[in-house]
Formats: structure tokens, C-alpha cells, sequence
């Protein structure tokens, strides 16, 4: 039966590698389900319904790629698109997180369209590799910046806006989970953010510091608090098309990037460069973002944990199955999970976005027409707290420079369309 559905002959693999690749890439990103609900849940969402539903779609979207495109993946709420629902939308722009979820449905309705229509790759062609890198860059120190703030290292100063805070019990215990993450990370350890949250949350509840689970395994939360709670009219305004257009955006650069290294990774990719199962992939990507939506959570993508268990040596969806169905299992873990304090899942944040830095030096800062825009974007996303305004900064600049200098031709239509909308995102905000 197993060989029928997912080819396992075929792709070189068997049953029990698949089984202990999904095991390794559900450590690598199992961090997701104490990490996510946290950040959500500062935007005024019911934490144990969060736990619930972060388990389930992260569970629904892996199975579903496993089993319609057979494919080795991990799906779940993605790191910096729930950045962006919480601390730009919500706690930024004043929106409710209904509305919030009707901007990730809407965008999720999008992403489909342009899936069926074959244009996702060339929206992502028509965006300089400069401003792809900086955008990555710039959610990483975004992230990280709510780490730190989670920590109590960065606090309010109503003179310079910012300064250090203190070395709190709580703060040394993160700075410690940082440390084992780092050294982890460098010897390779699989589920090295897992173990650093465990670890920091087991040495909190040794100190006093985190309160005991009040039982081990229960029934998981209900997630009717939030789920099927979207408001999609209200998402349906003109300023907020800017919204939904950085939700697609970032997602684009989220799952196609990591859809394309997977592939490689897992010899998926044939000799003249297409991914046969790369149409499916990418439509079981919009589909759980809009799922994910109605269910209560932001936009749900591909994770590139999931090269962990291509390295342990999956090939097939059979690796995702099993992934999947550990988050399941996860769920029943809420009480353990709920326990879990910021302290503990801030060294997490922080390593995602030293993560997403790696490609900053690929940027060309010589080239002051690639180097500014990318600063601006880095720059802006963590001191404007808007990760769509470092968006707008960097595709204005970029267009502006490259009309005053005469190369008005290098600029892709849909680039001068991104750049006006960004323009419509100032002038409204």
C-alpha cells in the first residue's frame, strides 16, 4: 500500500528512512508550536486555542502536501508572516485580529489565483535579488528585535526610545537558551530550538520562575475562539491592499525559495531544471493559507526544517505523513505547552533571525542604487516596528533611483505596479 502511494521504490527510499526523516524534521520545527501561539496571542488571541490550531494546520498542510504532491515538506504558520499579523497589523495599524484574518484569507485567495495562472514565479523575477535579500534580512532583525524585547534586554525610553534593560533571572535564563541554541545549531544537533526552549523552561520551573503544568496530557483546546471568527468584509477596504499585497509577497519569497531548495536537496529537480510536482506544492501552499485563515492563525508556508529530514534521507510525502502526524499528537501536549514563558521561546526568535541574515552579504552596497533601497528596507522594518513599511521604502527608492538615473527600462512592470502601491501604503498610513 505504501509503495503505491508514495513510490518509495521509485525515489530510492524505504519505510523506515521516511519514518525517521519526518521525526527529524518535526524536531527541527517543532519550536513553531511554542513560538507561534506566543506571538499571536500578543495581538489579543486565546493561547490555548492558538496551540491547538498552530498543531492542526501546521498537521493538515504537511499531510496534504505529502499525500497530493508526495513530497517531503513540512507546513505550518510562518516565522515573519506572523510578525507582520501581530506587531504591524494588530498592534501597529489598530486592526482587530478578525480583520487581520480576513487580510490573510484574502491574500491566500490571491496566491491561489496567481498559482493557477503560472505568475508566481515571474512576480518573483520581477522583484531585484537586492531587495529579496534585504526583505529577509529585514524580517530577521524584526524577529530578533521581539526577542530581545520578550527578554526585557530592549525596553521603552521615552527620551531615545529605546535602551537596555535589565539582566533579569528571566533574561540570563533566554541568553543561556541562546547560547545552547547557537551551540547546537554548530554541532548540528537536530531540534536544536527545541531543545533550547525545553531546557531554558525546565531550568524556569526549577527556579520559580515558570508555573507547573497542572497535568501532563489533556484533551488539546478548543479552537472556537478564533476559528471561523475571520472578518473577510472587513478586510475588503482599500488601505489594506497594501496588507494583503506584503502577505503575498513575503509568502512568495517564504515558500518558493524554500520549495526550490528542498527539491534540489531531495534530487527532485530533473536535468533541465523543472520540479514535475512543484505546480502541486505550490497550490497546496495558497490553500493552506487560506485554510489557515478560516481556522484562526497567519499565513501558513513551506518551512526549510524541512531539508533536516531530506538530509536523514526522505524522498516522499511518507516523510511528511509522519510529520504531520506528530503535530497532531502534539496537541495533547497543550498543558505542557501553555507553561512555556516568553523568556524561553525569545532564543528561538532571535536564532530565526540570525537565519534569515545569512544572505545580506550578497547584497552589492558598492552599487549605491542596489545598496540604498536594501539599507532602507533593512533599516526601517525594525525601528518603524512595520515590516510592510520597510517594504514601501525599499520598492519606492529602488524605482525612484532607477528612473532618475535614465534606466527606466530595467524596471519590471509589476515592479512600478509594487512601487505605486507602496506609495499608497505611506500616503494612507
Amino acid at each position: 500500500m505504501l509503495e503505491k502511494i508514495f513510490l518509495l521504490r521509485r525515489n530510492g527510499t524505504t519505510v523506515r528512512t521516511e519514518i525517521i526523516a519526518g521525526i527529524t524534521t518535526f524536531l527541527a520545527g517543532a519550536y513553531i508550536i511554542f513560538v507561534h501561539p506566543r506571538m499571536l496571542a500578543d495581538a489579543g488571541m486565546d493561547l490555548g486555542a492558538l496551540t491547538t490550531v498552530t498543531c492542526l494546520v501546521a498537521a493538515l498542510a504537511t499531510l496534504l502536501v505529502g499525500l497530493w504532491a508526495n513530497a517531503p515538506l513540512m507546513m505550518a504558520p510562518g516565522m515573519g508572516l506572523n510578525a507582520f499579523f501581530a506587531y504591524t497589523l494588530v498592534l501597529g495599524q489598530g486592526l482587530s485580529w478578525q480583520t487581520a484574518l480576513g487580510v490573510v484569507f484574502l491574500s491566500g485567495l490571491f496566491f491561489l489565483l496567481l498559482t493557477w495562472l503560472g505568475v508566481r514565479e515571474r512576480l518573483l523575477r520581477a522583484i531585484p535579488t537586492s531587495l529579496q535579500l534585504a526583505t529577509a534580512g529585514g524580517i530577521g532583525l524584526f524577529i530578533a528585535f521581539i526577542g530581545l524585547q520578550h527578554l526585557g534586554l530592549v525596553v521603552r525610553n521615552e527620551a531615545v526610545l529605546v535602551q537596555f534593560g535589565t539582566l533579569s533571572p528571566q533574561a540570563v535564563l533566554g541568553l543561556a537558551g541562546l547560547l545552547l541554541a547557537a551551540l547546537l545549531e554548530v554541532r548540528r544537533v537536530r531540534g536544536a530550538l527545541l531543545i533550547a526552549i525545553l531546557t531554558v523552561s525546565g531550568f524556569g520551573l526549577v527556579g520559580g520562575l515558570v508555573a507547573l503544568p497542572k497535568a501532563m496530557l489533556a484533551l488539546p483546546p478548543s479552537p472556537a475562539p478564533i476559528a471561523f471568527q475571520l472578518d473577510i468584509l472587513g478586510a475588503l477596504k482599500w488601505s489594506l491592499w497594501p496588507a494583503i499585497f506584503t502577505f503575498m509577497f513575503m509568502d512568495l519569497f517564504d515558500s518558493l525559495g524554500t520549495l526550490l531548495a528542498v527539491c534540489h536537496e531531495a534530487d527532485m529537480v530533473q536535468e533541465d531544471g523543472d520540479i514535475p510536482r512543484l505546480p502541486r506544492m505550490l497550490t497546496a501552499d495558497a490553500l493552506a493559507t487560506v485554510s489557515g485563515a478560516i481556522l484562526g492563525t497567519s499565513t501558513t508556508t513551506a518551512f526549510i526544517e524541512s531539508a533536516s529530514g531530506v538530509a536523514d534521507g526522505g524522498r516522499t510525502g511518507l516523510t511528511s505523513v509522519t510529520t504531520a502526524g506528530l503535530f497532531l499528537l502534539a496537541a495533547f501536549f497543550a498543558p505542557l505547552i501553555a507553561v512555556v514563558p516568553p523568556f524561553a521561546t525569545a532564543p528561538a526568535l532571535i536564532m530565526v533571525g540570525a537565519v534569515m541574515m545569512r544572505g545580506i552579504g550578497r547584497i552589492d552596497f558598492s552599487k549605491f542604487e542596489e545598496g540604498l533601497p536594501a539599507f532602507l528596507t533593512l533599516l526601517l522594518m525594525p525601528l518603524t516596528y512595520s515590516i510592510s513599511t520597510g517594504l514601501a521604502f525599499g520598492f519606492l527608492s529602488y524605482t525612484l533611483i532607477q528612473i532618475g538615473i535614465g534606466r527606466f527600462h530595467r524596471i519590471h512592470p509589476l515592479m512600478l505596479a509594487a512601487a505605486a502601491l507602496s506609495l499608497v501604503s505611506l500616503t494612507l498610513t
